[in-house]
């Protein structure tokens, strides 16, 4: 299960009852943010969000709608008591925007470390001591990381969710797996016990699928999107535009209109499409769901507050 917090739906410049860029993955009490833009603080607050448990914060470029609000939260989780690790992902750039940051905030009661230009691939492992980066293939979560086309580089995320395969009895017992290391196999750990090798497999059943979430966010809707985000429960993804005869605006800015994301929401073949990051020119985003919808009927657009369960 995951719980996804939409604090800021704006693209831009924070309106009233809109701020910037900024959304809050939480697993099994850990928390992943997505951008940080003006306003994250103040969201999380409205909707009692704690600040201590966020373990990784992804940002997607950096440009100042998505990252401006990174200072104030960095130092509200250090007085949040905060001292384990906080891991920090993000596109070229990313680690001159943290060495300025920390010039003004610059004692820390917990360490920040840096991941600029990410591999294509990345695993999370949960731990009672929070979420990490890790290099192996026992990882709770997977993260996949797209190049995109805006203005500056520009990132996209996706997160698959890992369900374990069922624990099979009958088979740990034809396969003569003494009980004392069940549970560690059925955690995916790899054991030597007894001077005999035992593999997760030996004790679990067929795979099962996971939860996917996919976020797109600033570009125009290149080629490459449909199979990142394919098979996605929700796909996140910007609509800076709701009206079609916008495109020239979208084209010139590397952005999207409502309908260029339904596009892509429909060749990826995604479950459900959740739009954000809209333009100051745009009072009420709902007015031109129907750009959308035409295209992708199961579309819903984002606010300010919006939140969603998923589950296996």
């Amino acid at each position: 299960m995951i719980n996804i917090a939409l604090l800021g739906s704006g693209g831009s410049m924070p309106m009233p009852g809109r701020f910037l860029s900024s959304l809050l993955m939480s697993y099994k009490g850990r928390k992943i943010l997505i951008d940080c833009g003006e306003g994250t603080q103040v969201s999380m607050k409205n909707m009692n969000s704690g600040f201590k448990s966020i373990d990784m914060i992804c940002i997607t470029h950096i440009h100042g709608d998505h990252i401006f609000g990174l200072p104030g939260l960095l130092s509200t989780i250090g007085n949040s008591a905060r001292t384990e690790p906080i891991t920090i992902i993000g596109p070229e750039g990313i680690k001159d925007i943290m060495n300025s940051i920390l010039t003004l905030i610059p004692y820390l009661p917990y360490t920040i470390n840096v991941i600029e230009n990410p591999p294509p691939i990345l695993g999370i492992s949960f731990s009672t001591n929070g979420l990490k980066v890790e290099e192996h293939s026992n990882e709770d979560i997977q993260m996949s990381i797209l190049e995109l086309d805006h203005s500056c580089s520009c990132l996209g995320y996706s997160f698959y969710i890992v369900r374990r395969p069922k624990f099979c009895v009958q088979k740990a017992i034809s396969n003569q797996v003494p009980k004392e290391i069940w549970s560690r196999l059925q955690n995916g750990e790899f054991i030597v016990y007894g001077n005999r090798i035992y593999e997760p497999d030996m004790v679990l059943g067929e795979k099962r699928k996971g939860i996917k979430l996919s976020y797109i966010t600033d570009t125009r809707p290149i080629n490459t999107i449909p199979d990142f985000i394919n098979g996605s429960d929700l796909l996140i993804c910007e609509g800076t535009y709701g009206d079609n005869e916008d495109i020239e605006k979208a084209i010139k800015n590397k952005h999207m209109t409502f309908a260029e994301a339904a596009g892509l929401a429909y060749k990826g073949n995604v479950k459900e499409l959740l739009l954000t990051h809209f333009s100051p020119s745009i009072n009420e985003p709902i007015l031109y769901k129907m750009n959308a919808i035409e295209i992708f009927q199961n579309t819903t657009i984002g606010y300010d507050g919006f939140t969603k369960e998923l589950c296996f």
